[in-house]
């Protein structure tokens, strides 16, 4: 299949920049998947559309404030950096002496701690290896060396504290939310809360599962009552969830690998599930990427795994896990527009957009939802 069988026109005012006021007043397209129906209503009558018995899996990782706003040492220029992922390189404690020190080189243990990053950084053409940088804000201070460059605009930078607090706990305290890039406004502190499930458990992505910001408490607990059970995977959402398909063939096309972990509790209940008969409902792409890349034995048992996973869902993949999907909607020719045209079929999942398009659905990462059964 061709890239352009998965374009469609997207008027640009229906690209959420802001989150819904209430979680679950986000609207809601209901798609039967067989029939081509489709039923309007709100993330809050989510139980309504499910049956007892159904198995909800949800994506807890947590995004982390990745995003680092800063300055070039000594010239003062601006720089951003978004931290990609954290390298294999042990933490180390830096010499008291370290800012004098002409290289990075540990000789005398200190006061402070070290870590390496790949990273994406701006200016790019100014952040030549041995470029130093700062980001600070009230009595926090990240120091920052440029190591290496690669492709696409990546580093790999180094990082350290001068004082006593680590450098996660500086991150923490001085990053920002990383809003995906078709949001164009600044993060805001609500930003903080609203860019997180409220199941988020495990830190680590750069970017959130968004079909899961849907949910509240209220609606958790409605599904409960429903006889809806619950599972949860761990997905980390990397960057390359926003890479676009450059290739003309699609098959062609490949996913940057991200981690994930299934434990045995949540591969003992798929199991029964699926032997019973019930359906598993994944709670947006993340979670079906997880899920599609476990073993499913002859006997039809399910194995739990942690590792890493450079899955592709697209139209020819045979699902053997995933029976349901609650997702947002996606960009035109983008991977996931195409993992969701594999579960639903190309013409349908178009006919569902046009429809949604029509009736002024908000898309994107703080858009509406969908649920396809």
């Amino acid at each position: 299949m061709h890239i352009s069988d998965f374009d469609f026109d997207l008027p640009p005012e229906l690209i959420a920049q802001d989150p819904a006021a209430e979680r679950s007043a986000a609207r809601l397209l209901h798609l039967d998947r067989e029939s081509g129906s489709m039923v309007h209503s709100t993330v809050a009558a989510l139980p309504d559309h499910l049956r007892a018995g159904d198995l909800v899996v949800v994506n807890n990782t947590r995004v982390f404030t990745s995003r680092l706003l800063g300055r070039r040492v000594p010239s003062g220029g601006a720089v951003e950096c978004l931290l990609l992922r954290k390298l294999p390189t042990s933490n180390v404690q830096l010499p008291k002496n370290f800012l004098d020190a002409p290289t990075l080189e540990v000789v005398e243990l200190g006061v402070g701690s070290s870590e390496e990053w790949e990273a994406l950084m701006h200016p790019g053409q100014k952040l030549k290896p041995g470029a130093r940088v700062v980001f600070d804000h009230g009595d926090v201070r990240l120091h920052g060396e440029v190591l290496a460059r690669h492709f696409h605009g990546r580093r790999t930078i180094r990082l350290w504290t001068d004082t006593e607090m680590t450098v996660t706990d500086a991150v923490e305290r001085i990053g920002h939310i990383p809003l995906p890039p078709y949001i164009a406004r600044p993060d805001e502190a609500s930003d903080r809360e609203r860019y997180q499930t409220v199941y988020a458990r495990e830190a680590g992505s750069v970017a959130a599962p968004t079909a899961g910001l849907h949910f509240t408490g209220q609606v958790l607990d409605d599904l409960q009552g429903r006889g809806i059970e619950r599972a949860s995977v761990t997905l980390h959402v990397g960057y390359g969830t926003f890479k676009p398909v450059r290739v003309e063939e699609i098959d062609r096309h490949e996913v940057d690998p991200e981690v994930y972990t299934v434990s045995a509790s949540t591969a003992d209940a798929l199991t029964k599930a699926l032997q019973e008969g019930r359906r598993v409902i994944a709670v947006g792409t993340t979670t079906t990427r997880a899920l599609e890349s476990l073993t499913v034995d002859p006997g039809g048992r399910v194995h739990p795994k942690q590792g890493s996973t450079t899955l592709f869902i697209h139209p020819g993949h045979t699902f053997r896990i995933v029976q349901g999907l609650l997702t947002n909607f996606h960009l035109p020719q983008s991977s996931l527009l195409m993992l969701v045209a594999a579960f639903t079929g190309r013409e349908r999942i178009l006919e569902a957009y046009r429809e949604a398009i029509a009736y002024g659905y908000r898309f994107y990462s703080y858009g509406d939802a969908m649920l396809i059964t």
